[in-house]
């Protein structure tokens, strides 16, 4: 095979590969650590003689700590060589994983809790130029496909998973199990890693660095993932009120939406390496079709059920697509541009989840489709506004 996205076996080499699956399993970790307390939210309460909504707290508290500090933790470890700098951040990831399992008051979790947000906020503002660095630009889609296939299987399979094991043999060792994750992920980093990345020529800056253009994505970061959790925050409500479904069905249909997420991230990732426009436009046309779809057809299972597995295969292509565009337009550092694309991710997630709300609260379960459509078709207008450059990528 030949040309522009060709993939060459010196371009994979062995010990970049065991990097790049260990920091897959590191964003596993973390997604999952960060919401493991919905599916535990008994379990915990009972044990440390808490409500649920305390317990629930453990969750908004974790992700405003990392929405807080990401830029400015970023730009404080600006720098320090990325390989002790990762090999840190999951170090602590697993202390205060094991220190959660460990703890025997509501507080002591809570500053637990508290430490593993603070690792995870510097981790997403710095993995994805770290597993860039390490292959060509001309794969990179792929690359932050991996990278984010294994954050995209955190609420698919760890989030189930963990509630599972603590429901059975108790919370603290669904924690635990996590921990030891993340310990043969930090053993995998430290003996595969590089000191440098080998190709990190691209990674660092900007490839085509545009100040315009790359806040033309965060809009489109924060409008697209308003739009999602508008809806997904609240789904719910709408196959029981709307659908008419059993609540029972929202774990089954919750994993298939996982599944097609997977499929998405995937895809996202090849297309990304052909078209950068494309691969961010066209998961948004699709969502906000099937937005509407929702919006107009809610009332049936069939089309309620498809659309909201529809919604994972759209949003896994955007993910992927979403942090190339990022590092394509970074005006200066790529660190700081990454971390920024995470505050308007989670600025995205307050919004989506606040407007979500007030629709279904004065406009129904059914509304809040419509709401999730304006948003994303208003996400796929600021991207077909974000044209590729006109110069082509370094071949590195």
């Amino acid at each position: 095979m030949s040309g522009p996205t060709a993939t060459t076996p010196s371009d994979l080499d062995r010990r970049s590969l065991a990097a790049l699956v260990a920091l897959a399993v590191a964003a596993f970790c973390y997604v999952t650590v960060e919401t493991a307390p919905v599916g535990l939210l008994g379990e915990i309460a009972d044990d440390l003689d808490v409500s649920q909504a305390q317990v629930g707290l453990l969750v908004t508290a974790y992700s405003v700590t990392v929405a807080v500090t990401t830029l400015p933790l970023v730009k404080l470890a600006g720098r320090v060589p990325r390989r002790p700098l990762l090999l840190a951040l999951m170090a602590v990831m697993v202390v205060a994983t094991a220190s959660s399992a460990a703890a025997s008051a509501y507080e002591m979790l809570f500053a637990a809790r508290i430490a593993t947000a603070l690792s995870q906020a510097v981790f997403w503002g710095v993995v994805g130029p770290v597993a860039a660095g390490m292959f060509p630009v001309r794969i990179r889609g792929r690359v932050m496909a991996v990278v984010y296939t294994g954050g995209s299987i955190g609420p698919m399979l760890g989030v189930p998973g963990v509630t599972w094991l603590g429901q059975r043999v108790g919370w603290q060792a669904a924690l635990l199990a996590i921990a030891a994750m993340g310990l043969v992920a930090l053993g995998t980093l430290f003996a595969a890693l590089p000191s440098k990345p080998t190709r990190n020529e691209h990674a660092g800056r900007g490839t085509t660095p545009d100040a315009r253009r790359f806040a033309l994505v965060l809009l489109t970061t924060v409008l697209a993932v308003a739009g999602f959790f508008a809806v997904y925050t609240y789904t719910s409500a709408f196959i029981t009120t709307v659908a008419g479904m059993s609540a029972a069905m929202l774990g089954p249909l919750l994993l298939m939406r996982g599944v097609a997420d997977f499929g998405g991230i995937a895809a996202g990732g090849i297309l990304s390496d052909r078209d950068q426009r494309l691969a961010v436009t066209l998961p948004l046309v699709l969502l906000t079709a099937v937005l509407a779809v929702m919006w107009a057809l809610g009332t049936s299972p069939w089309v309620a059920g498809g659309a909201i597995v529809l919604t994972g295969l759209a949003m896994g292509g955007f993910s992927p697509s979403l942090q190339n565009r990022i590092m394509e337009f970074a005006p200066g550092s790529t660190d700081t541009a990454s971390a920024a694309g995470s505050v308007a991710f989670n600025i995205g997630i307050a919004l989506g989840s606040s407007l979500g709300g007030l629709t279904l609260a004065h406009g129904g379960a059914q509304g809040i489709a419509l709401t999730g459509a304006a948003f994303t078709a208003a996400a796929a207008v600021t991207s077909l506004l974000t044209a590729n450059p006109a110069r082509s990528r370094p071949a590195g």
